[in-house]
């Protein structure tokens, strides 16, 4: 049975837990559980990290942990009882563990390691805390560290700064905002500016003297070095090296490292060094024999120095090596560091061993203890100390020093009847009084114990030696007294036996009789001569000798003698203990000398400071003696030396002796009747202050009056001890009149001088520090009320003076802070005076940072809680200051930030303190307060003042710039103190300005500070972590949702005054409802429906809030607000809350339901595409994706929603798009959709986006500058032209020859390019998107895209893969069903098509270079095929193409490629089948075109290899000996196909024609082939003549033109399809050429890539091949894809199957048949006419074995996605012409099929859609119908270099701008009324050289396809015509090369019918443009 848990409440999962059995909660270690039942080992609770999911676990897998419940019962909330610093890093760590594994996947390593180990260093301290074996210090300790690591962590995450104090986290209820505003400043300032430290340390370390030959004993000396002052600042670190330069105690760590302490921040400059100099133990001589003297001497070795500023970088210097220096010459020693420093180059140089010294230097901050605790490890290791010379920057009471240093400075030796001067070595002793030796008292350094007696080192030959030794004499004050320091001179001599000789001594006492000790300073003493043997330890005997010249007698002749010589030392005292000054030993002894008392105390001012700090308490004892023996006589100055003395406590060197002073007056102090006098000369003092002239001895009393009033205290409380409270009254009545005096000298103003303010401000800035000591002995409404009578005293005039106004508000603010105003009732009494004052400088907006902190004082002390003392105090800061600071926080705020940072600093302290003193002030208001403030404005219009200026305030307190950006729980809490503000204003706002009284700025005021409330980042708690989520709403709720509740009320109070607010809130409430809150969003919604409604009944529509919802939900969206649930929301039937139905069903029971539904549909589509255009921009790389939304959107902007502006917007974005993926050519156009829209006019535009103000002329000039730039950069130069041409025009309009010249030089660079430059022809591939999950512009949508420069099949559909990461790729290339297109996934379907060019009239132009075709084949495409082959019925083994069938399908976009973008929508699918017979014709047409081409190129040299041509004859030929051609004959002319397919006659007899034409092309190939085949190959070409006749053997023919005169062949019922190539004519090489005439505006078809042959294998699938025939080497390159398949060879061509021919040319019934009149009339290259897989093209040398036999049929290949086809080289087009006349006749088109995926075969009997013409070989004179001309292949006369084909001659071949060739009529269709009146029309009959024919003339002018450049927008179904911009007026001359095509689009076929062609468009007039 489940019993409730008592006190099992809180756990941690200590193992995981599944969760596999029935009701399992799964858990992972370390999940924190909260219990709530327990059954037999078991418990039922639920993880801290989802309280949602509840669920058994065992009872053993979880660590039970103490926690207090709050709230028992179902809604009980635990919280552990542990220390909240573990809570809180707890928390922390599992916060971080999510956030630091997001790291590594950022690949953010540096931050990932740096945190890794933080977050083991907190556990390890965790560890630590939870042990609990740590002393309190250590705790502290602990904490304070982890509390670092968090807080860092926190900021390197950008997490919150968490508000802490004592190192526990702070519960912002708990505490006054201000109070909470301060914890976060200071923890912000303390992160942003680290505390400089003031003290600074030098650690130095030893390592090692490196010298090629020591062999001695070394003394290394280092000490620091002012060189700005040439004195040294720190005492000495001596320490000894041994022979080999090594530390000589390395096991002692204090002997080689020491730590030079206290250093001042002036100390850490580039003018201090460390010095180091080294002394040698040995020899005189350092090169002298060992065995030349056994004793040791000190002698200068050399000197390193190095400037501390080089340690200033923070790094440690280890292993540090100095260079070692010596001086040139031995007397200059002395001063070598000053030599090296100076650089003084000719007195020193290297040490003649090059010595190096190294050693490690380490800079350290802080002060010593936090050195001690930071570095544990040096000071337990041992390192020496080495102080600063004399007392630091700061004297501590406790310091105890004794130290006196004397420095040896130099001496004067005569000779002593020497020749040569003398080897002088000084050697000290401390003798003391008794004449004994003191031992251990002479310290040579730090690194070394004390010694007793000091030996110096020694120069050689120098009776004026300088040494500058420094040494310290730690003599304690007891032996002081009586010793003296003896000095004894010895020359060392350098003989043998080395003895020092003694020749002289001197000596100096350390203390004078009267007491003093030796003063500092140079002191001269006298060398006393002495003998060799002369015994010094009877001190008797010279003591009484003069010591030092400046004492000599005059008289006295013995002392004279003794003055040759003389000795200089330095001394220095650093006493705590002695002093050197009499005057101070005469004031301490002041009862020894009564008379002399007066003289003492004026003498004391004069004496240092550290002197009396010294005898702080001695002097103080003499003081008050002094006043109780004569307070009459001596009470003035003794006032003034206590004055003296207190004032000295002031100096920042002396402050720490304040406790000594405190501490004596609290215990040593006895003066009981002081009081009496002190207050009497404070007041005297007083009382004269007002007349005094010179107040500065008067300021002093006052700056002191702190400490005299302890003494007062002090001596009043003592008297009262003593005489049981006797003359209370008495000294209450001085106390009163002493104040009384203040207050009067308070209340004087200044007049004129400022000596008198200056007192005032002396007075005030030390008043507040009596009023502890007066409640000391008064009580605290009598102490309060003193002080407000004193502060009340003050002039109230604020203007009189600044630097008085700011002492005033320092002490008012020292009063706050201080003891007297935490009472309560003493505050309630201080509080109007504080207040009053406040309320004058805020008045006058001046010393703000000092109101700021008074005003966070008053704050802090004022808790919350609802005492009457709190309430009534709330009361009169309401009343006095709640106006001051809303509009104290205005002014603040609209200021210019000051660019100085230290103030913007400042700026900003100010600034939030007094918004938390706002904020806290409106947290203590009640409801009482806030009725009795709006209760207390007398009128209206107060009010409304009062509520616009809180409003704003609000508002600019919401700011992100208010606080910093981690300061989360600062504007939490001021966000909760704002939304309780507004629901208590909000009644007001609805009682008074509702109705007759309604004010509209108001009711703005508060909705825009309602939703920018909704709005502010810190209160989207969907961006949050769950645990911050959860502490914020546990603490708050959510206060968006009580925010939009609030709206909705009072927008539901509004009425019909709400429709002052549409449509300018339509854009703020959207922004509201954007945000993920369901809640929220439930509430808003209907406001929408409310907007609608109320503009309806006003204005009959609401087309206002249509327009402008649209307008912000674009930029809203584009900021990244709203979803997808949003845009749900919007359109679905979702109850909203309460009675509210969704907002659809609102609608649609309206009136104007129609109406809102569309807008509501055109909303939510308008959201999709933002939504999608949203999330692809986040992507980083431009791809399609990016492109294809942005397209759509810019489309939907143009289209549905006829927004300008936004649809000019996005047409930009989408040109940035392209030029960063540089797709130049997409730019271009999508540039030209804005360049429509303007005209050449001078109206002049405003200024937008980037464009400057300017006319429309000047940026439509612009643009079209940028366009021409951009066609240029993608190759599209065709385009530029035509923009050139336009803007040239322009420039001629306007004379303007200077840029008219420019511009045509441009013109000719682009046609220069289009000859010179080569230009790769993309592919083009179809891409299917299927499922639901892709974006809504693609999703169950097909599309054409025009692939990157040698992009192939497998690399598109890789990168497709790549931009849709998670899309599947299908397999097949059927059409997908409805499973697919309903599916949560997504699918990609893709494969290669061939693009259809529209015209075919410059394709099929002869002598147009390959280079300009190629433009025309893959430019302004709109219709792409595909082909598949099947076989119906059943398949013959034995000839499959009795059965082949091929299902084309044709798909035609809404705007042709290229355009804005790279790929466009499918709009129709066509799909239809071809018989058998059909695709053999095709193939063989094909075949016989490829033939052609090889032929001609050959002829004309443009092959230098004739590779290709060989192949492509021996496919055809060779596979002719097993079958060939006769696979066709077997199949379609045999009796049994003739008679079950009567229907096919006309096309079996097309297919026997063209068979007879490939035999014609071949038999002329071979005789070209002859002519260039090279030797080697002769006998294949042999080998092919053979085969050829074998093959035309089996067709049956033996003489070409017998055969076809003989029987020439009719179609009397139409053949079904146009003959390409007229007639089969005779050829030879001999043969002339006739070359009919082409329109230049007629465009030619375009066929890419072959189609399939008749030679393939029976088995194999059909590939794409694609024909290469440029160059000698190239060979034809073959790769699989989805074609049909072929008779004659191994592999199959085309992605078309059977043919890549374009439909236009073959008559088909998509194509306007205007454009049908050049068919029969030309030869086309391989990309004009397909090439058939029956020939194969050129293919890789792998694929070289292609033409295999007959017998070896193919199968077609269909999956489309094998391989991308090949691109085809740009054919030439060929020399000569096979055409004749053919007769026309038209077919029915009712057969064709359209769109079933294997359609039944068509009933008619003709092909679907199909033409024919007839041939006949009849000759000219017959009618136009029948008409027809074989022309021989006889060679040009003229022209004639070779047996081979003649070149390309316009001679021969007539005039290319003239009419058709007599030779080749047209046959047109019957849809075109204009062309069958051609065709009725006859023709001339046949004329050698050019001819004319007449009926071509009209149909060549009106025969204009669209520029390849333009736009074509399609919506329902028509196309869009052509800007007038680009528009090209109609010419009578023919234009010249490229044409300017027409920009229109033949419209679709539809139900089956023909298309027809358009009518001609008026020119549209153009769209008028906003001012943009």
């Amino acid at each position: 049975m489940w019993i409730p848990t008592e006190h099992e409440k809180y756990g941690v999962v200590i193992a995981g837990f599944r969760g596999t059995i029935p009701y399992g909660l799964s858990l992972e270690i370390g999940d924190t559980v909260q219990i709530l039942e327990k059954c037999d080992g078991w418990y039922r609770g639920f993880a801290l990290k989802n309280p949602n999911i509840k669920g058994i676990f065992p009872s053993s897998y979880v660590h039970l942990k103490n926690a207090c419940v709050k709230n028992k019962g179902q809604f009980e909330m635990v919280i552990p009882t542990e220390d909240s610093v573990i809570t809180e890093m707890t928390s922390t760590l599992r916060d971080w563990g999510t956030m630091w594994k997001q790291l590594y996947v950022r690949n953010e390593g540096d931050l990932f390691h740096r945190l890794w180990h933080i977050m083991n260093e907190i556990l390890d301290l965790r560890r630590q805390v939870l042990v609990g074996h740590l002393t309190h210090d250590r705790m502290k300790d602990v904490k304070r560290h982890i509390t670092a690591r968090l807080d860092w962590g926190n900021e390197q995450l950008g997490l919150d700064l968490v508000p802490r104090k004592e190192y526990a986290m702070v519960d912002p209820e708990d505490i006054s905002i201000t109070e909470l505003y301060r914890l976060m400043e200071h923890r912000h300032r303390k992160k942003d500016t680290p505390v400089q430290a003031s003290s600074h340390h030098l650690f130095v370390q030893m390592k090692s003297l490196m010298c090629s030959n020591l062999g001695e004993e070394l003394e290394v000396i280092f000490s620091l070095f002012d060189s700005k002052e040439n004195r040294p600042i720190s005492e000495r670190f001596f320490l000894r090296l041994n022979r080999n330069g090594l530390p000589k105690a390395p096991d002692k760590p204090e002997r080689h490292c020491s730590l030079f302490v206290d250093l001042g921040s002036s100390e850490l400059r580039r003018d201090i060094y460390i010095t180091v100099h080294i002394i040698r133990i040995g020899r005189m001589g350092a090169g002298e024999k060992k065995n030349a003297c056994n004793v040791q001497y000190r002698r200068p070795f050399g000197c390193a120095v190095l400037s501390i500023a080089d340690l200033l970088t923070g790094e440690t210097k280890d292993d540090l090596i100095l260079k070692v220096y010596m001086c040139n010459t031995e007397s200059e020693w002395y001063q070598i560091h000053e030599n090296i420093i100076k650089k003084l180059n000719a007195r020193y140089n290297l040490t003649g061993s090059n010595a190096g010294l190294a050693v490690s230097l380490q800079l350290l901050h802080g002060d010593i203890e936090q050195i001690r605790r930071e570095y544990s490890s040096v000071f337990s290791h041992g390192v020496s100390i080495t102080r600063k010379l004399g007392f630091s920057n700061i004297i501590m009471p406790g310091e105890m020093r004794n130290d006196l240093y004397i420095t040896v400075e130099r001496g004067e030796f005569e000779k002593g009847g020497k020749s040569v001067a003398r080897n002088v070595e000084v050697t000290m002793f401390i003798v003391e009084s008794s004449g004994q030796a003191l031992k251990d008292f002479i310290s040579f350094g730090s690194g070394e114990p004390p010694a007793s007696e000091y030996h110096s080192f020694v120069l050689y030959h120098n009776n004026s030696p300088r040494w500058s030794e420094l040494l310290k004499l730690p003599i304690p004050v007891d032996k002081f007294r009586g010793a003296h320091i003896r000095f004894e001179f010895r020359h060392c001599s350098t003989k043998e036996k080395g003895e020092k000789k003694l020749f002289g001594f001197s000596f100096v006492p350390l203390m004078q009789e009267d007491g003093r000790t030796l003063p500092d300073g140079t002191h001269e003493l006298i060398v006393h001569k002495c003998e060799e043997n002369t015994n010094l330890l009877d001190t008797t005997r010279y003591l009484k000798l003069p010591f030092s010249k400046g004492i000599l007698l005059g008289n006295n002749t013995q002392a004279m003698k003794a003055t040759k010589e003389s000795f200089w030392i330095t001394s220095f005292l650093c006493s705590t203990k002695l002093t050197q000054n009499g005057d101070m030993l005469d004031l301490l002894k002041w009862r020894t000398h009564p008379d002399k008392i007066t003289g003492c105390l004026s003498k004391l001012k004069e004496i240092d400071g550290s002197e009396i700090v010294k005898f702080l308490q001695d002097t103080l004892d003499t003081l008050f003696g002094i006043l109780d023996e004569n307070s009459q006589k001596y009470g003035s100055k003794v006032f003034d030396s206590l004055v003296h003395i207190i004032n000295l406590l002031q100096d920042s060197k002396f402050h720490h002796f304040k406790p000594v002073m405190d501490t004596y007056i609290e215990s040593h102090f006895a003066g009981a009747l002081a009081y009496r006098d002190l207050i009497k000369v404070l007041k005297w003092y007083v009382d004269r202050i007002t007349e005094a002239e010179r107040q500065e001895h008067i300021q002093e009393v006052l700056k002191a009056q702190e400490y005299i009033f302890k003494y007062i205290v002090q001596s009043r409380r003592l008297f009262s001890l003593a005489t049981g409270g006797q003359n209370e009254d008495e000294f209450r009545c001085c106390i009163q009149e002493l104040l009384m005096s203040v207050r009067f000298f308070l209340s004087q103003e200044s007049k004129g001088s400022g000596a008198l303010s200056q007192s005032q401000a002396v007075f005030l800035s030390s008043f507040p520090a009596v009023y502890s000591e007066l409640l000391k002995l008064f009580d605290v409404r009598e102490v309060a009320n003193l002080v407000q009578d004193t502060l009340g005293s003050l002039p109230t005039i604020v203007h009189v003076d600044d630097s008085l106004q700011a002492v005033k508000l320092q002490c008012i603010g020292k009063t706050v802070e201080s003891q007297l105003y935490t009472n309560p009732d003493s505050r309630y009494i201080l509080l109007p005076v504080v207040l009053h004052h406040l309320h004058m400088h805020l008045q006058e907006q001046k010393d703000l940072i000092i109101c700021a902190r008074i005003l966070s004082n008053v704050f802090c002390l004022i808790k919350k809680n609802s005492s009457k003392s709190v309430l009534e105090e709330i009361d009169v800061i309401v009343a006095s200051l709640l106006d001051i600071l809303l509009r104290t926080i205005l002014e603040i705020t609209s200021r210019p930030q000051p660019s100085s940072s230290t103030i913007r600093l400042q700026f900003q302290d100010v600034t939030g303190e007094f918004v938390a003193c706002l904020l806290s002030l409106l947290r203590q208001m009640t409801d009482r307060h806030y009725q009795q403030l709006l209760d207390s404005f007398s009128t209206k219009e107060d009010l409304r003042d009062f509520l616009l200026q809180i409003f704003t305030v609000f508002r600019i307190l919401i700011r992100p710039e208010m606080f910093p950006k981690d300061w989360t729980v600062m504007r939490l809490v001021a966000n909760n103190v704002i939304i309780t503000t507004v629901l208590y204003l909000s009644d007001a706002l609805r009682k008074n300005f509702l109705n007759e009284n309604f004010d509209y700025k108001i009711w703005d005021s508060y909705f825009y500070l309602a939703v920018i409330f909704i709005n502010q980042l810190c209160l989207q708690l969907e961006m949050f972590t769950t645990s911050k989520k959860k502490k914020v709403l546990e603490k708050y709720g959510d206060m968006r949702v009580t925010m939009g509740c609030e709206i909705f009320s009072m927008w539901q109070n509004l009425g019909e005054h709400k429709l002052h607010f549409i449509p300018a809130l339509i854009g703020p409430f959207l922004e509201v409802t954007l945000i993920p809150q369901p809640d929220l969003r439930n509430v808003m919604i209907p406001i929408f429906h409310d907007m609608m409604d109320w503009e309806q009944r006003r204005s009959g529509n609401f087309k206002q809030v249509e327009a402008k919802l649209i307008d912000k939900l674009d930029s809203l969206m584009s900021e990244g607000k709203g979803d997808e649930t949003y845009r749900e929301l919007f359109n679905s039937i979702i109850p909203l809350f309460g009675p509210y139905p969704s907002l659809l069903k609102k609608i649609e029971r309206e009136t104007w339901r129609e109406s809102g539904v569309s807008l509501i549909a055109t909303v939510t589509r308008l959201m999709e595409r933002l939504l999608d255009y949203r999330d692809c921009m986040k992507m980083g790389e431009v791809d399609g994706k990016k492109i294809g939304c942005t397209v759509s959107l810019l489309n939907f902007y143009k289209t549905e929603l006829n927004k300008e502006e936004m649809y000019i917007r996005y047409i930009h974005k989408l040109y940035d798009l392209h030029l960063k993926a540089q797709n130049f050519t997409e730019a271009a156009y999508t540039l030209l959709l804005y360049d429509e829209l303007l005209e050449w006019s001078d109206r002049p535009l405003r200024e937008f986006l980037t464009y400057p103000m300017q006319t429309e002329w000047q940026r439509k000039e612009h643009l079209h500058l940028a366009i021409i730039q951009n066609f240029d950069r993608g190759k599209c130069w065709e385009n530029g032209i035509i923009l050139c041409r336009k803007i040239a025009e322009q420039y001629e309009s306007y004379y303007d020859y200077r840029n008219l010249s420019k511009m045509r030089m441009m013109e000719a660079s682009l046609y220069d390019k289009i000859m010179d430059q080569q230009r790769l022809e993309p592919e083009f591939f179809r891409v299917g998107f299927y499922g639901k999950k892709f974006p809504f512009f693609l999703r169950n949508k097909e599309f054409v895209c025009r692939g990157h420069d040698y992009e192939r099949l497998e690399a598109f559909q890789q990168r497709m893969l790549n931009e849709f990461p998670h899309a599947i790729a299908m397999q097949h290339a059927n059409q997908p069903d409805e499973t697919i297109f309903q599916a949560e996934a997504q699918y990609l379907q893709i494969y290669a098509v061939t693009p259809i060019p529209e015209s075919q009239e410059v394709l099929q132009r002869e002598g147009v270079p390959d280079n300009i075709k190629s433009f025309y084949k893959v430019n302004h495409i709109w219709k792409f095929r595909y082909d598949r082959p099947f076989h119906k019925g059943t398949k013959d083994k034995e000839n499959e193409f009795k059965s082949l069938w091929v299902e084309r399908t044709s798909l035609y976009l809404v705007q042709s490629l290229p355009g804005i973008s790279r790929w466009f929508e499918v709009e129709k699918r066509e799909v239809i089948e071809m018989s058998p017979l059909e695709n053999a014709i095709e193939v063989l047409e094909n075949k016989n075109q490829q033939l052609k081409t090889l032929i001609s190129q050959c002829q004309t040299r443009q092959m230098q290899n004739i590779n290709p041509l060989t192949m492509c004859l021996n496919g055809v030929i060779d596979a002719a000996v097993n079958g060939g051609v006769s696979r066709y004959q077997e199949a379609f002319f045999v009796k049994e196909y003739i008679l079950s397919h009567p229907e096919d006659g006309e096309k079996i007899t097309r297919l026997r024609e063209l068979m007879l034409e490939q035999a014609q092309i071949l038999e002329f190939g071979l005789a070209v082939h002859e002519k260039f085949v090279p030797q080697d190959m002769r006998p294949l070409h042999k080998k092919l003549v053979d085969q050829f006749f074998v093959m035309k053997s089996s067709l049956g023919i033996q003489e070409f033109s017998a055969c076809i005169q003989a029987s020439p062949v009719h179609f009397p019922n139409g053949s079904p399809r146009v003959c390409r190539n007229s007639a089969p004519a005779s050829m030879s090489p001999d043969g002339t050429r006739v070359i009919p005439r082409r329109s230049p505006l007629s465009y030619p078809a375009v066929n890419r890539y072959s189609s399939s042959s008749l030679s393939s294998q029976a088995s194999a699938e059909v590939s794409n091949i694609t024909g290469q025939s440029e160059s000698s080497d190239e060979v034809f390159n073959m790769q699989p894809s989805p074609s049909t398949s072929s008779l004659s060879s191994t592999h199959s061509a085309s992605p078309n199957v059977t043919s890549s021919a374009p439909s236009s040319a073959r008559a088909s019934p998509l194509l306007s048949d205007k454009h049908k009149h050049s068919r029969e009339n030309s030869c086309l290259s391989p990309r004009e006419r397909p090439c058939s897989a029956i020939y194969p093209t050129p293919v890789e040398p792998s694929q070289r074995l292609l033409f295999n036999h007959i017998g070896e049929g193919a199968l077609p290949r269909s999956d489309p996605n094998l391989s991308a086809p090949e691109k085809a080289v740009n054919p030439t087009p060929s020399s000569w012409s096979l055409d004749s006349g053919k007769e026309a006749k038209n077919m029915s088109d009712s057969g064709k099929l359209i769109s079933p995926p294997v359609p039944p075969r068509p009933t008619q009997t003709a092909s679907p859609a199909r033409h024919t013409t007839a041939v006949s070989p009849s000759p000219a004179g017959r009618s136009p119908m029948k008409q027809g001309s074989v022309q021989s292949f006889t060679p040009s006369p003229v022209e004639y270099h070779s047996p081979g084909l003649i070149s390309n001659s316009p001679v021969l071949s007539g005039s290319y701008s003239s009419g058709i060739s007599s030779l080749s009529r047209c046959s047109t269709s019957e849809t075109s009324g204009f062309e069958n009146q051609v065709n009725e029309q006859s023709a001339p009959p046949v004329v050698p050289g050019p001819s004319y024919s007449a009926p071509e003339e009209p149909v060549r002018k009106e025969s204009k396809t669209p520029p390849p450049y333009s736009v074509y927008e399609r919506t329902l179904r028509r196309p869009v015509p052509l800007p007038h911009s680009l528009s090209i007026p109609v010419t009578s001359e023919p234009p010249a090369l490229p044409p300017k095509p027409l920009a229109t689009r033949p419209s679709h076929l539809e139900n089956g019918t023909r298309r027809t062609d358009p009518a001609p468009r008026p020119r549209p007039l153009p769209r008028k443009v906003s001012q943009l």
